[in-house]
This record gives C-alpha cells, sequence and structure tokens, in this order.
C-alpha cells in the first residue's frame, strides 16, 4: 500500500528552515557590530574631511567647488496686443469674430512664443553663439569633438523653464564664477531679445522700428532738398540767370512740401503707435536682468556628509548579512559539495512516494 507522507514532512521541514526570526536578525547584527560602527564611523570621518578640504581649496583644484546659478525673468507674450481693443474684445465670445474680421489678432492662451523662446535656447546656433563669445571651448578644456561636446555641455549648465502659473520664463547658467556666470546669462538674455526681433514677432516693436528709419530718411531727404534750393535761389537772384535754373528751384521747391507733408504723415503714424504701445503688452519683456549671487547653489555639503555616513552604515550591515550567509556555506558539508561539485542531485516525481 503506497502513502503520501513524505511530501507533507518535506514541505513543513522546509517552511520551518525559511522563517527568519528578528532575534536571528539582530544576532547577526550584534556579533558583527564592532565592524558596522568602524565602517558608519569610517564614512562620517571622511564625509566631513572633503566637505571641509573642498571648501577650503581654491575653486580649480577642489573637488567639491562652490556653484553659483544666477538667473533672469522673461516674460514672453503671445501678441503685441495685449491691451487696448484687441483686449476689448477678448472679453467677450460674441466679439470674437468681429475681432478676426476687423484684423486684430488676439493672444492665445497656448504660450506659442514662451515655448519657441525655450526652444531658441537649446538650438545648436544660439548655444554655438555663446561657446564662441566666452571661449567655452578653452575654458572647460575640450578636446575631442569640440563643437558636438560643447553643446552638450552647456545644455547640462542652461536652464531654461517656464513657471506654469505666471508664465514666467527663469534662465540660469551655472559655473564657479559668479560673475562670469552672469555676465553669460545677461548675454543669452540679450541674444534672444535680438532673435525676436529678427523673427519679427512683435509687430508694433517692427512697425516702430520701420516708422523711425522713414521718418529718418525723410528728414535726411528735407535737408538735402533745402540746401539744394538754398543754391538754386542764390543762383537765380544772380545777373543773366537763366529760365531752367528757375525752373529746377521751383520744381525742388514742390518736392520740398512733398516730403515735408510724408514726413508730417510719419510724425503723426510714429506718436499714435506710441500711444498704442503703451497701453498694449510687449512680446518680450527683461522682468529682471541677473544679478551676481552672493551664495552658493549648490553642493550642499551637510546634505553630503548625511549621505555618506548612511551609505556606509547600509553597506556594513550588508557586509555583515553576506559574512554570516558566508560562514553558514562554510559550516555545511552537503552545500560546501555543491560548491566544489562533489554531488548531483536527481529529482524523481515519484521520489515523494513510500511503500
Amino acid at each position: 500500500m503506497y502513502r503520501k507522507n513524505m511530501a507533507n514532512d518535506k514541505l513543513s521541514n522546509v517552511e520551518d528552515n525559511d522563517e527568519i526570526s528578528l532575534i536571528d536578525l539582530f544576532s547577526v547584527l550584534w556579533r558583527r557590530r564592532v565592524m558596522i560602527i568602524v565602517l558608519t564611523a569610517l564614512g562620517a570621518v571622511f564625509s566631513i574631511v572633503l566637505a571641509l578640504v573642498s571648501k577650503s581649496m581654491p575653486p580649480e583644484t577642489s573637488p567639491l567647488p562652490n556653484l553659483y546659478k544666477p538667473k533672469a525673468l522673461l516674460l514672453i507674450n503671445d501678441s503685441s496686443s495685449g491691451g487696448g481693443l484687441s483686449s476689448l474684445l477678448a472679453g467677450s465670445g460674441s466679439l470674437g469674430g468681429l475681432a478676426s474680421l476687423a484684423g486684430v489678432s488676439l493672444p492665445s492662451a497656448g504660450g506659442t512664443n514662451a515655448n519657441l523662446a525655450l526652444f531658441v535656447v537649446k538650438s545648436d546656433m544660439f548655444l554655438d553663439s555663446v561657446v564662441d563669445e566666452f571661449g567655452l571651448i578653452k575654458r572647460y578644456k575640450i578636446k575631442k569633438y569640440v563643437r558636438s561636446s560643447s553643446r552638450k555641455m552647456l545644455k547640462k549648465l542652461i536652464t531654461a523653464e517656464k513657471d506654469k502659473d505666471a508664465g514666467v520664463i527663469t534662465i540660469s547658467f551655472t559655473d564657479k564664477d559668479p560673475d562670469f556666470a552672469t555676465h553669460v546669462v545677461n548675454y543669452m538674455v540679450r541674444m534672444l531679445e535680438r532673435r525676436f526681433d529678427e523673427m519679427g514677432l512683435d509687430k508694433n516693436k517692427l512697425e516702430k522700428e520701420n516708422l523711425e528709419n522713414n521718418m529718418t530718411n525723410s528728414l535726411e531727404e528735407i535737408k538735402n532738398l533745402q540746401i539744394q534750393a538754398q543754391g538754386f535761389n542764390r543762383s537765380f537772384s544772380a545777373p543773366g540767370a537763366a529760365t531752367a535754373t528757375a525752373i529746377e528751384a521751383a520744381r525742388l521747391q514742390i518736392e520740398l512740401k512733398a516730403q515735408e507733408q510724408v514726413y508730417s504723415q510719419l510724425k503723426v503714424q510714429y506718436e499714435l503707435l506710441k500711444v498704442t504701445m503703451a497701453s498694449e503688452k510687449p512680446v518680450f519683456q527683461v522682468l529682471e536682468y541677473a544679478q551676481v549671487p552672493d551664495q552658493k547653489s549648490k553642493p550642499a555639503r551637510g546634505m553630503l556628509c548625511i549621505i555618506i555616513t548612511f551609505a556606509a552604515g547600509f553597506f556594513s550591515v550588508f557586509l555583515a548579512f553576506a559574512g554570516n550567509a558566508i560562514d553558514n556555506i562554510k559550516r555545511d558539508p552537503e552545500a560546501m559539495a555543491k560548491m566544489r561539485g562533489e554531488v548531483n542531485y536527481r529529482k524523481d516525481k515519484n521520489e515523494d512516494y513510500v511503500y
């Protein structure tokens, strides 16, 4: 007669062997308490010495130099027509269609220009300009793949973030020299503003520049015509002046009056545009240029000491349990035989049955 009893006995033995009590764990830690305390203390001492030495050494040779992170604040709107008539029309949903028919661009809520600014800051052309302007290849001693390596390095040092609530963009740069980092940030702000001007995103600003150029050219033309007219008037008053000279002088007077009218109209448009711009939000606004920081941003040496001390403590506990496991294996002849490859086990599906 067959009875299935060995399987239950073996299962109960395995469960008994697999149970690990807290007393067993504590006993392992207690037997190796000296090693745990010594390693944890060594980690604490090492972290403190590292923090003190790195703080006293020059930034160029220190393993943990002070890093400074100046920042500039920007506000970039989606449209230069944020106030005046456009804002009035934007306040009423029923008038939105009338605004588009009237050719008035209402500001969108997607933050397109702000996202564009974040993209431009990370573009290759922008990064290359910063690298070349400040000689970062030589400063950071980049020897291989200088162009691509300098871009990757600069991307790690530059931070460009947008606040979701206020919509303000923060641009910062991290370096050991606070003055140098401040110059880099302000250069990036000016370059980003110049790129926005080149793209012509601020229509009012672009129109203002065109009007100023046209007014300057018109004023120069008026001055030239006045000089020419004065010369013809003197030659016309001379004895024996030709009739052709008189005709040319009259033509100059007509052109002079026309240019004066053109300049007058341009001046009126310019003054009206200034009033409009005063009531509207520009696309690119610098809220705050970077200031030289007087306090480091990192490293946090106190927190580093705590982390290293805890890491040393956990590592010593791991060594304690690993050493205990090795001692158990050494005391087990069957386990040592397995390690030497002297025992081969054969599994039989009927080995749990006895007669």
